[in-house]
C-alpha cells in the first residue's frame, strides 16, 4: 500500500490546505451540524440553516447554465436570475430533505485531481451498517472560491446530467416560467414532507 501510495501522483491525496479540499470539508462539516440537530429543526429550519452553506459552497448559477443547456443563451437575464433562484431553493430543499437525521454518519475527504480549469474532490458518506456512498464534486473558480459545480454520485451518475432532459422538457412545454413554477412545486413538496 505504501508503494502504491509514493508512486501515486502529486496532489492526488487530499490536503487541508487544497482550497478546494477545504471548501468541501467545510460544506459537510455543515451537513453534519445539520443533520445533528435535524429532528428538532424540522424541514424548514433545515433549510433554513443550509440555505448559506450550500450557497456558500455552490456555484448555483454555473449549474443552471450547464443544466438548461443552449436554450440558456435565448432567455433574458431577469429568467435566467428566476432560473437559478429556483434552482438553488429546490437544491437547498432537497439537501433539507434529504440530511433529516443523524445515525452517526461521517464524511471523509479522499483525492483531489486536477481536471484543467477545474477539480474533482473525491469524498465518501459512510453510515454504520451501509455500504458506503461515494461523493465526487466537480469545482471550479468563482469569485476567488472553488465552488461546486456538478456531484457525481458513486463515481459515475452526474446530477447535472440527470437534470438537463427533466430542464428540457419543461422548457418545452412551457418555457423558463414553467421550469421555475416546477423547481420551486418540488421545492415545496420536498420541504413539507
Amino acid at each position: 500500500m505504501a508503494l502504491l501510495l509514493a508512486a501515486a501522483p502529486v496532489g492526488v491525496q487530499a490536503e487541508a490546505s487544497d482550497p478546494a479540499a477545504a471548501q468541501i470539508e467545510r460544506f459537510d462539516d455543515g451537513l453534519l451540524s445539520v443533520m445533528k440537530d435535524a429532528k428538532r429543526l424540522g424541514p424548514q429550519g433545515r433549510y433554513d440553516r443550509l440555505e448559506p452553506i450550500v450557497r456558500n459552497a455552490y456555484d448555483l448559477a454555473t449549474m443552471t447554465r450547464f443544466a438548461v443547456g443552449s436554450r440558456w443563451s435565448t432567455l433574458t437575464p431577469a429568467q435566467q436570475d428566476a432560473l437559478v433562484q429556483a434552482f438553488g431553493r429546490m437544491t437547498v430543499a432537497t439537501y433539507a430533505h434529504n440530511f433529516s437525521g443523524y445515525g452517526g454518519e461521517r464524511f471523509k475527504l479522499g483525492a483531489v485531481e486536477t481536471r484543467g480549469p477545474d477539480k474533482l474532490v473525491h469524498t465518501t458518506l459512510a453510515s454504520p451498517g451501509a455500504v458506503p456512498t461515494s461523493l465526487s464534486y466537480r469545482m471550479r473558480q468563482s469569485g476567488g472560491a472553488w465552488k461546486i459545480i456538478d456531484v457525481y454520485y458513486n463515481g459515475a451518475v452526474s446530477s447535472i446530467l440527470g437534470q438537463r432532459s427533466e430542464f428540457a422538457a419543461a422548457l418545452a412545454g412551457g418555457g423558463p416560467q414553467a421550469l421555475v413554477a416546477n423547481l420551486n412545486k418540488r421545492a415545496d413538496a420536498l420541504l413539507a414532507r
